[in-house]
């Protein structure tokens, strides 16, 4: 894999190459079904300089054929090298040394074979990109479409029209050729389109910069990206930034979420799989809007394009199919898309359009009786969209018929008017009936393939605004830390002495206490006589445990003891645990016990997993989820990137299924949340600042009760 360890390339670095004035297609020949010919077919209704290249020819056709790039009369912008693997390295380093902004290859065989020689080929590639400045898209791809500029650089035709879109349109950024391009004929069936970007292996330009690139187009209102992996991940949340600066939604699909479906990105393009859990994370942190499925990206993407901001969260559904406005409570109630019933002004409103028959409420139900006068849907899509307590409006399709057809203009007119979507979900089973294409078309009207969709896309319209909104009162996120000035110095200290490779108990203890971290006192005992002893100090009942770094899941080793009431509960715990220990470690003669911890055993609670662990790809990450075994038996569990604010860590708990016992479940007594996210987030610094010194840490349980959030238990496995 390619080493992208820079800043993301911007708009203008990529100007020369996604919009060029020239384009040059070097190893053209004569032969109609070459890659080159067939590319400069697509270029057919490309208005900028076309010039062929290719040392064996004076001319191809009409036109005259130059033997390098040096020999062109001017540099060209973009440069499609349209030969075989062997010659690529040659003509790439012509390209750079005489002034080509850009180069595109379509040959194939590098990094996605996996043999070494052909991973150094692209890795060559990549130097000569980096040294000199030229920018590369691909090995292995099908190039890109401009439709602004009706620039196709690519020898798969997609059978799209490339026409400049009817105003600012969708930008798609696809690490999959094939995929993109099909994603890209979403302009057959009216959907605004700027740019069809792939990239291949990614040799140079990779899925950052293309997002980076839309991000700054003006002719881009909106980026969905088909994304599978990539060796530096981090520079997606960079690239999103600047789409978050520019007011541009990042509608995101993650493909290869699953083990066999990552082994196929890997052989696809050569790419990192990389944790999926991160990866979320990720996007969750660059504020993009998640999708679960290619067949979601468009019309969620269209949305976005279409619209503006919420001027309410609340959502009208009105309808002339009982069962259809039924399915859209359901889906509302499932999403969190509030449906506020209409106010007494809205209902006097509607009543000229609702038969006594019908339903005056939300949903609002017309009945047949709206394909009785096509004015009628209009009519009451702009009763119901006045009311200032509705920020869009859904309108579920049965079926689709040339009835559809007239009553569009008049719906479509009240969602312009009062500025304000109106959402069109099919639920037929004829998807490209008449309206489809009027619908798709119209700039007021969002159309989408099923209700559930349609719902999931305005609860993710909202949330992307709830984070605007607070960024306007509040400032960008901003990280306040909580642990002491000196945390990670003195950790680090703490670190370095340890002997282990993982860290004993006490030892994690202490390390996690530098940052202030509430952890259980204990004393190291070495004998059964002075566990007693020590129990008496600290107060019935108490808990045992083996002090050793060869024995970190001390329930498996059955070293651990808890819930001792008497000094001869406790001694008899002190030899079973002797006993267990040297059992359990029998077979590994380097193995050692130190002694026996004893500590008081605290009053029940709720118990809460947390840890970190450092990513190649991603760096520190926390995670939290319900303690003790449940952590591995219900996997519930949240993560995110490390560091994260007190905010966050709130958001973390509650993502999980079992949030519900933190807020004192069946009389339990509730957990201080703001406590265990202040714990959460000392967690998380420790884990950045000692990114380099630590592969993992894992404090299972901590225990909640009330304001009390206390560590019991705590492991770290020094970086090896």
């Amino acid at each position: 894999m390619a080493d992208m360890r820079r800043a993301v390339y911007r708009h203008e670095e990529l100007a020369r190459l996604f919009n060029p004035r020239s384009v040059a297609i070097y190893g053209v020949s004569p032969n109609p079904a070459s890659i080159g010919a067939r590319t400069i077919a697509n270029l057919r209704r490309y208005q900028g300089k076309i010039f062929r290249v290719n040392s064996r020819y004076d001319k191809i056709g009409d036109a005259p054929c130059y033997p390098s790039i040096a020999a062109l009369p001017e540099k060209p912008d973009c440069v499609v090298l349209a030969m075989p693997r062997d010659g690529i390295e040659a003509a790439l380093l012509d390209c750079a040394n005489h002034g080509a902004g850009g180069a595109v290859i379509f040959a194939s065989g590098y990094t996605e074979t996996g043999v070494p020689e052909r991973v150094a080929e692209q890795a060559r590639i990549t130097e000569i990109a980096h040294d000199t400045g030229i920018k590369v898209v691909g090995p292995n791809c099908l190039g890109f479409v401009n439709f602004a500029s009706t620039a196709s650089v690519s020898f798969a035709s997609g059978e799209m029209r490339v026409d400049p879109p009817r105003g600012p349109g969708i930008g798609i950024a696809s690490q999959s050729g094939a995929l993109g391009f099909a994603l890209g004929q979403a302009e057959r069936r009216g959907l605004p389109i700027s740019h069809v970007l792939t990239f291949g292996n990614g040799a140079d330009v990779h899925i950052a910069d293309e997002i980076a690139y839309l991000a700054g187009d003006p002719g881009c209102a909106v980026i969905a990206c088909l994304f599978e992996g990539m060796a530096h991940p981090l520079q997606v949340l960079e690239a999103g930034e600047l789409a978050w600066r520019a007011g541009k939604a990042v509608v995101i699909c993650k493909l290869g979420t699953g083990e066999e479906a990552a082994t196929a990105a890997l052989s696809h393009t050569g790419s990192l799989a990389g944790s999926t859990e991160a990866y979320f994370a990720m996007f969750e942190r660059a504020g993009f809007v998640v999708v679960p499925a290619i067949e979601h990206l468009m019309e969620t993407a269209a949305f976005f394009a279409k619209t503006g901001r919420p001027k309410a969260r609340g959502v009208a559904v009105i309808g002339a199919s009982g069962g259809a406005l039924i399915a859209s409570t359901d889906a509302a109630e499932a999403h969190g898309v509030p449906m506020p019933q209409p106010v007494e002004k809205t209902q006097q409103r509607l009543r000229p359009f609702v038969p006594e028959f019908g339903a005056l409420r939300n949903p609002c139900d017309l009945t047949a009786m709206m394909t009785r006068d096509n004015a009628i849907a209009g009519n009451a899509v702009e009763a119901m969209l006045s009311d200032d307590a509705y920020g869009a409006l859904v309108l579920p399709h049965s079926s689709l018929s040339q009835g559809n057809v007239a009553r569009l203009p008049g719906i479509s007119a009240a969602g312009q008017t009062l500025g304000k979507p109106v959402c069109l979900p099919y639920c037929g089973g004829w998807l490209g009936g008449p309206s489809l294409l009027e619908a798709e078309s119209d700039p007021h009207l969002a159309c989408f393939q099923s209700i559930d969709r349609c719902f999931a896309t305005l609860a993710a319209w909202h949330k992307r605004d709830a984070r605007i909104r607070s960024e306007e009162q509040h400032g960008p996120r901003k990280l306040a830390r909580l642990s002491p000035a000196d945390a990670a110095e003195k950790a680090a200290r703490l670190i370095a002495a340890s002997s282990n490779t993982t860290l004993t108990e006490r030892e994690a203890k202490q390390v996690l206490a530098a940052y202030g971290v509430p952890v259980v006192g204990e004393q190291l005992v070495q004998s059964a006589a002075e566990a007693a002893r020590a129990a008496e100090r600290l107060g019935f009942p108490v808990v045992l445990k083996a002090e050793s770094p060869d024995l970190p899941h001390k329930t498996e080793a059955g070293v651990i003891c808890l819930n001792l009431q008497t000094a001869a509960q406790v001694v008899a715990a002190y030899d079973q645990i002797i006993f267990n220990g040297n059992k359990y470690l029998q077979n590994k003669p380097q193995a050692r016990i130190h002694g026996v911890l004893v500590q008081p055993m605290l009053p029940a609670g709720v118990e809460i997993m947390a840890g970190a662990r450092i990513d190649p790809q991603f760096g520190p990450l926390i995670v939290v989820g319900l303690g003790g075994i449940f952590v591995e038996l219900l996997k519930d569990t949240a993560l995110e990137l490390a560091p994260v604010t007190n905010g966050e860590a709130r958001a973390m708990l509650h993502k999980l299924k079992g949030r519900q016992l933190l807020d004192g479940f069946r009389g339990s007594e509730a957990v201080n949340v703001d406590a265990l996210a202040d714990v959460i987030v000392r967690l998380s610094e420790f884990a950045a600042d000692q990114r380099d010194v630590i592969a993992e840490l894992d404090v299972n349980p901590l225990i909640c009760a009330g304001g009390r959030v206390m560590a019991v238990d705590a492991l770290i496995v020094k970086r090896q």
